[in-house]
């Protein structure tokens, strides 16, 4: 029953978070036809959702939405191996879900191809950036300040879909969601691989790095 709850929290979660981001590009692109004005709504609406999300699930969950988040919290045994796939099942089936309520609340088909190419070494690099980012932010903010995490995760994302020249995806199971919308937010299927490839690398150097840190401060504390 734990575990079901969690599930549930995790792909609730996920298939809001993802509403938010399709559904506020889409809002965005009927409002202004400004780029920039676009993205600034786009990166706002995300990164307010998820810190009401992650303060909402966070208790249940962990509030992941992201498997290279729970991928990382599992090589930490912060989350029992075996509930690794099933963690990641329900954040791709939230995802999706995410981008059907996303697409019936603005009148179109609930999944469609045909999103916007995204490729390149700048690209991927971008996106190795975001997550590791995102992953070191969520350790660094738990080691330190756990009461802070849903708002550190707010504002990392937000400023990362500014200064990364990917809009920071940073997560495997929202690009893939991403990838069946052709709105503002969305991404060729064929480039999703890449993503997921690159988010994982970032990720998993972020867990790296903190664990480095956390070592470098218990040898400064002794």
């Amino acid at each position: 029953m734990v575990l079901r709850a969690r599930l549930f929290a995790e792909a609730l979660g996920t298939a809001l978070l993802v509403a938010t981001v399709i559904g506020s590009g889409i809002m965005a692109t009927q409002l202004s036809r400004d780029v920039g004005v676009q993205l600034m709504a786009n990166a706002l609406a995300t990164g307010a959702m998820l810190v009401v999300l992650i303060t909402m699930f966070g208790p249940v969950s962990g509030a992941h939405f992201n498997p290279v988040v729970s991928l990382v919290f599992m090589l930490r045994k912060e989350l029992p191996g075996r509930w690794l796939a099933p963690y990641i099942a329900a954040q791709v089936l939230g995802g999706l879900a995410g981008t059907v309520a996303a697409h019936l609340m603005f009148g179109m088909a609930p999944l469609m191809t045909g999103g916007a190419t995204r490729t390149g070494a700048a690209l991927w690099f971008s996106e190795v950036v975001a997550s590791f980012t995102l992953v070191l932010a969520i350790l660094m903010t738990l080691r330190h300040k756990a009461g802070n995490v849903a708002v550190i995760v707010g504002l990392v994302i937000t400023g990362a879909y500014w200064f990364t020249a990917s809009t920071s995806f940073a997560n495997p199971a929202v690009t893939l969601s991403r990838a069946f919308t052709p709105s503002f937010a969305g991404i060729a299927l064929a480039d999703v691989p890449a993503f997921m490839i690159m988010q994982a690398i970032g990720a998993l150097a972020a867990w790296q790095a903190e664990s480095w840190l956390a070592g470098a401060e218990e040898t400064n504390d002794g």
